[in-house]
């Protein structure tokens, strides 16, 4: 029994406004909305015609689309600050630990955060919504 493969899925702020999700794993795969879920439907659509397009051309479909797929999304930095634009970038980068300017770069894609950024970030905001969690009104 072969296995189901995952794509990983980057969703972003678009340059143009609203919000991009593309995927490296699957060549041209790229969905585009003016929120999120507009998104995230567009870049379904497109992976269901890329494998079309590839049987049509190759007689066959896709390894990734012929033993099914599942798609496992991961913001950028960008695309966070505008799926929750309640957060404020500065506040957010004190709360944990980070140099707000840096974090107000990634905000606006300025620059990109290194893998290791990225996972202190992920750690700190995973123990932030720990401390969260423990909320009671």
């Amino acid at each position: 029994m072969k296995k189901m493969k995952k794509i990983k899925a980057i969703i972003e702020k678009s340059d143009s406004g609203g919000i991009s999700v593309y995927s490296d794993d699957v060549n041209g795969a790229y969905g585009f909305g003016l929120n999120e879920q507009e998104a995230k439907s567009d870049f379904l659509s497109v992976l269901e015609e890329q494998a079309g397009y590839y049987k049509e051309k190759h007689g066959e479909l896709p390894s990734w689309y012929a033993d099914g797929y599942q798609v496992e999304y991961f913001y950028d930095l960008s695309g966070f600050f505008e799926a929750f634009p309640f957060i404020n970038a500065s506040r957010f980068a004190k709360e944990i630990g980070m140099n707000e300017s840096v974090m107000r770069k990634y905000k606006g894609k300025i620059v990109t955060p290194s893998d290791r950024q990225k996972a202190i970030i992920q750690e700190r905001y995973r123990s932030l919504l720990q401390r969260m969690e423990q909320v009671r009104f």
